[in-house]
């Protein structure tokens, strides 16, 4: 096989290669006189060989394009033949409209927390209507359990989550149960811990400043095999995981400042694949920037990336839920009935207006009608929103059974691509708090007080936080606490909130009104004191009471059908006004 290696200031570059056949033997590479930078050398490497690279006789180091680290973070890369495995689901691809997501993490979604314990459920997610899995990262980082979004080698798996091999077999899996698979990448920084890349090429560079320390290299010399780096990854995940999407961490922090920007590229590039393989292939943003120039078509001078998160969303429907207002919350809490209708009919709440939290106008408008709603994906719970509480706490924490059904109604029956975080079907009441199993001490404790620091600059604490009493990351206990407890979903009220889910989605898929992309087709009227709201998709209406009253919800449209209802189904009457319950929803066509 060939092995390369792009070293640009190199002088020398030797490899270390270990084979049950040619026991251990030490090579020099060549330079490639085609490409700059780069070295290589043919050897008669097998699957499972052990190798890594010593830059001008310094230490071994796994290779920046290892697609296993068998032995973790700094440890040697092994060979990985990807036409070894034997697939045994045949895919066409499922495209991201009239997808129903579900965010799992693999570390925390079983006790054993492995890729083949989690497949064990993909027939839950079936049957619950899912038509997408949204993995959180699987790139290895340090220990065995953690977030994933500090991993330091983004063409590799985990290896205690089952490495390459464990994710095809979830991948194929969820193929075998008609489920797409998404899967969660970061491009925007690397490590700290186990970082090697810095060893071999600028892969980062001072110019920007990132949360994380220098910036990806995008932009600097040595960009562009930088960048060709990060696509090719991206490509890999796509091409030899069969998998069917990809979710780009945080790009508001990708420093980019030439004329094509990283994300253009990258779209054409998976679009280009998607070609090639003949099967609908996507990618999902993480931004905080509430630009449209994100999900916009290159051909209209946007990115060209095919949805992105709506944290507007989120926020909005958490501060109707819960009254609280610290932090960015701020925002929407004067009037989160007004924010709510304003996000749901026009995409972003922030759009050139004036955020308090942030002491500036963000974001710009959302063009309703050439935007598909479908490229927005909504959520009442995500990873982020939850574990950025200070206690991890869920929203079944907080608010009753009927407030969680009511928040499903308009997540699930709203414009936009709905999203659940695992467990929030049966409203899971497991917490979900940031854990890490780092094994440099120094870093443990930076880790520590940086959380610390983070609460108490943007006021975070979530229900019931205080100074004390926050869950340590590196205590195994904290990744203990937030494994799922599947025993919930069997007795009440999360058995009920479990089966609501389910009609929910049902329903999605059988109107076609709750999947229509026009966005000019969603109307929302709604009464902030008496706290109700009427959702109208066409001729589907979605009338939710948050308040602790009986509400009247005039609906304008004569003798509607009831469809469902929480805690039943709700009948108008001949006034055409619908009397909800307490903490209830009802959907009506």
């Amino acid at each position: 096989m060939l092995f390369e290696v792009w070293a640009p200031d190199a002088a020398q570059v030797t490899l270390r290669w270990a084979g049950a056949r040619a026991g251990e033997r030490a090579l020099s590479l060549a330079r490639d006189t085609a490409r700059e930078g780069w070295w290589h050398i043919e050897a008669a490497a097998r699957h499972g060989d052990r190798y890594a690279y010593r830059i001008d006789g310094g230490p071994p180091l796994p290779d920046p394009r290892a697609a296993r680290l068998p032995e973790g973070p700094g440890g040697p890369g092994a060979v990985v033949d990807h036409t070894r495995f034997d697939w045994q689901q045949p895919w066409q691809g499922r495209p991201l409209p009239g997808a129903v997501l579900y965010e799992l993490h693999v570390g925390t979604c079983t006790q054993q927390g492995t890729f083949d314990a989690a497949a064990a459920h993909l027939a839950h997610l079936a049957a619950l209507g899912i038509t997408h899995v949204s993995l959180m990262p699987v790139c290895p980082f340090p220990g065995t359990h953690g977030w994933g979004y500090d991993g330091i080698a983004p063409w590799a798996v985990h290896e205690p989550y089952g490495g390459p091999d464990g994710l095809k077999r979830f991948v194929d899996a969820a193929h075998g149960h008609g489920l797409g698979v998404v899967l969660d990448v970061v491009h925007n920084h690397l490590g700290p811990s186990g970082n090697c890349l810095p060893s071999f090429g600028p892969y980062f560079t001072a110019t920007h400043h990132t949360p994380w320390g220098a910036a990806v290299n995008l932009d600097a010399p040595g960009s562009d095999e930088v960048r060709r780096y990060l696509v090719g990854s991206a490509l890999g995940w796509l091409r030899d995981y069969r998998i069917d999407g990809l979710r780009l961490d945080a790009v508001h922090a990708l420093r980019d400042t030439r004329a094509r920007h990283f994300l253009a590229e990258l779209s054409a590039a998976v679009d280009a694949l998607a070609g090639h393989l003949r099967r609908p292939l996507f990618l999902i943003a993480e931004s905080d920037l509430n630009d449209p120039r994100t999900c916009t078509p290159r051909a209209a001078g946007g990115h060209g990336l095919h949805a992105q998160w709506n944290d507007d969303v989120h926020h909005a429907l958490h501060t109707a839920l819960t009254d609280e207002s610290q932090g960015y919350y701020a925002d929407f809490a004067r009037a989160p009935l007004a924010a709510l209708a304003k996000t749901l009919t026009g995409g972003f709440f922030h759009d050139g207006s004036y955020s308090r939290f942030r002491g500036r106008s963000h974001g710009a408008p959302l063009d309703r009608h050439r935007t598909p709603a479908h490229r927005l994906l909504a959520y009442a719970q995500s990873h982020d929103q939850i574990g950025n509480r200070a206690h991890g706490d869920r929203l079944a924490a907080t608010v009753s059974p009927g407030l969680l059904a009511c928040a499903a109604a308009l997540v699930l029956c709203g414009p936009f691509t709905p999203m659940l975080f695992m467990g929030e079907e049966w409203g899971a009441r497991t917490p979900w708090q940031y854990f890490t199993d780092h094994t440099d001490p120094e870093l443990a404790e930076a880790v520590r007080a940086g959380r610390r620091r983070e609460f108490a600059a943007h006021g975070r604490g979530g229900h019931g936080a205080s100074a004390d009493g926050r869950p340590d990351p590196q205590d195994p206990a904290t990744r203990e606490r937030c494994v799922l407890d599947r025993t919930e979903a069997t007795t009440a009220p999360h058995d009920a909130l479990l089966s609501w889910h389910r009609t929910l989605i049902a329903l999605r898929h059988e109107l076609p009104a709750l999947t229509d992309p026009d966005l000019t087709a969603t109307h929302v009227t709604y009464d902030e004191r008496a706290r109700w709201l009427l959702l109208r998709r066409g001729p589907v209406l979605v009338a939710v009471n948050l308040s602790g009253e009986t509400a009247a919800v005039p609906l304008g449209t004569p003798d509607p059908r009831p469809l469902a209802g929480w805690p039943a189904p709700g009948h108008p009457g001949p006034d055409g006004v619908l009397r909800l319950p307490p903490e209830s929803a009802v959907i009506l066509a």
